[in-house]
C-alpha cells in the first residue's frame, strides 16, 4: 500500500501546506512566459519535492514525467566515479559529446493539447498553459535534489552546463542550505525558499487526511505531532500513520512511546552495527527487476533516518546520545565514555560543515576501533 505521503500529495499550488506568497511564487514561475531556473530551499519535510513536482507538471502538461529527470546529489556522495556520473547525467552522450540533456528539445512539449491528463489529474494552477504562437516552449526539466550536496567541482561543472542550456529546458535545484552553493549558480536562478510549516498547518492537514480517510484522531494526538515534528510536515504525517496502523490516534500517550521506541530502537540498531564493525557493507538485492549493489550498515541506516524519516542531524545525536546515557545498551563504562566523547566531537564538527554524513561517518568508524578494542567487532 502507497504510504500517505504519495496518496495525499498535493495536486494544486493552493493545496501545498506552504505560505501564500511561496505558493504566488511557484504558480508564477511555473505560468512565466521565459520561466527562470529555480532554486527551492527549506529544511527537511516542508514540501519543497511536492513543489517541484507541481511546477514540474504545470510547464509540462500532463506528459511532464517523461521529460523530467531527476538526480538525487546526495546519492553521488556514497558512490564511486562521482563525477562521471554526475557528468553522464548531463551529458548522456559522452564527456567527448556536444550533446547535452539540456541542450535537447523534445516534442512532448509541443504535443501536450493531444494528450489527455489521467483520471485525477488536474493542471496545478487551474488550467494548462498556453503556448503563444511562434514560441518555443520549454520541453524538458533536470532537477536536482539535495543539489548542496554537489561539492565545488561538480558546481563549476553545473555552472558551466547552465551558461549553454538551450532555450527549451531549464534547472530545477533543491537544497536545504543555498549556502553552500557557489553565487554563480545562485545568480541563475530564482531563489524560493519554504519555511518550516507552522504547527497550526500541520494540524490543519493531519485532520484533513483523517477525515479523507475517515478514522477519528484525539487533538491532542494531533498537537503532539505538531508539537514533537518540530515544523517538518512530512515526520507529522508519518508518525500520524504510524499511529493508525496501530489504531491509537485516540490514544495520546502513545505518541511519545512510538515516538521514544521507533528513535530509541534505530539509534541502539546503528550503534550496534558500528560497535560490530559493520559501518560499510554493500550487498547485491534485486531492484525492479534487476540486480543492483545497495549500500548497507550503519552508514546505511543514518541515510534512512536523514532521508525516509526527515530527522536532522541534531535529531540523531540526540537519539544516540540517549542511547549512551539512558544505558539502553549493555556495555562497559570505559567503551560508553569513548563512544560519548566520539559523538561529542561528531556533534561540533556538523556545526561547521553543511555534510553532516561525513562527521556522522567518522564517528562510526570511531565507534568501532572502539568495538576492536573492547572485542566486539567481526573485523
Amino acid at each position: 500500500m502507497a504510504s500517505w505521503l504519495s496518496t495525499h500529495a498535493p495536486r494544486t499550488f493552493d493545496e501545498l501546506a506552504v505560505p501564500k506568497g511561496v505558493r504566488a511564487a511557484l504558480k508564477s514561475a511555473s505560468l512565466a512566459s521565459e520561466p527562470p531556473h529555480l532554486l527551492i530551499t527549506g529544511p527537511a519535510g516542508v514540501g519543497k519535492t511536492a513543489s517541484w513536482r507541481l511546477v514540474a507538471r504545470q510547464m509540462l502538461g500532463p506528459g511532464w514525467k517523461s521529460t523530467t529527470h531527476v538526480l538525487q546529489a546526495r546519492d553521488l556522495m556514497r558512490t564511486r566515479g562521482a563525477m562521471a556520473k554526475f557528468e553522464e547525467f548531463l551529458r548522456p552522450g559522452g564527456a567527448g559529446s556536444t550533446d547535452t540533456l539540456a541542450g535537447r528539445m523534445s516534442l512532448d512539449a509541443y504535443d501536450r493539447g493531444i494528450i489527455s491528463p489521467s483520471e485525477g489529474d488536474i493542471a496545478p494552477a487551474g488550467a494548462e498553459l498556453e503556448i503563444e504562437s511562434g514560441r518555443i516552449p520549454v520541453s524538458r526539466l533536470l532537477v536536482i535534489e539535495d543539489a548542496d550536496h554537489l561539492g565545488g567541482i561538480r558546481q563549476a561543472y553545473l555552472r558551466r552546463m547552465m551558461e549553454t542550456v538551450g532555450v527549451a529546458s531549464r534547472f530545477i535545484l533543491v537544497a536545504r542550505a543555498p549556502s553552500s552553493l557557489i553565487d554563480a549558480i545562485r545568480s541563475r536562478t530564482q531563489m524560493i525558499r519554504i519555511p518550516s510549516t507552522e504547527r497550526e498547518v500541520i494540524i490543519e492537514t493531519m485532520q484533513s487526511i483523517a477525515n479523507s480517510n475517515s478514522f477519528s484522531v484525539d487533538s491532542g494526538v494531533l498537537g503532539d505531532l505538531a508539537y514533537v515534528s518540530e515544523g517538518n510536515l512530512r515526520k507529522s504525517l508519518f508518525t500520524l500513520e504510524m499511529l493508525h496502523a496501530r489504531g491509537l490516534t485516540e490514544d495520546r500517550s502513545a505518541v511519545h512511546r512510538l515516538v521514544q521506541a521507533t528513535t530509541l530502537q534505530a539509534g541502539r540498531h546503528l550503534l550496534e552495527l558500528a560497535l560490530r564493525g559493520r559501518v560499510v557493507e554493500w550487498r547485491w538485492e534485486n531492484v525492479r527487476g534487476r540486480r543492483s549493489k545497495v549500500l548497507g550498515g550503519a552508514i546505511a541506516e543514518i541515510d534512512r533516518l536523514m532521508n525516509d524519516h526527515g530527522l536532522d542531524p541534531d535529531d540523531i545525536i540526540s537519539q544516540l546520545h540517549d542511547v549512551l546515557v539512558g544505558r539502553r545498551l549493555s556495555l562497559p563504562d570505559e567503551l560508553r565514555c569513548e563512544l560519548l566523547s566520539a559523538l561529542a566531537i561528531c556533534d561540533t564538527q556538523i556545526r561547521s560543515t553543511m555534510h553532516a554524513r561525513i562527521p556522522f561517518e567518522n564517528f562510526l568508524h570511531n565507534a568501532a576501533k572502539s568495538g576492536r578494542k573492547h572485542g566486539l567487532a567481526f573485523g
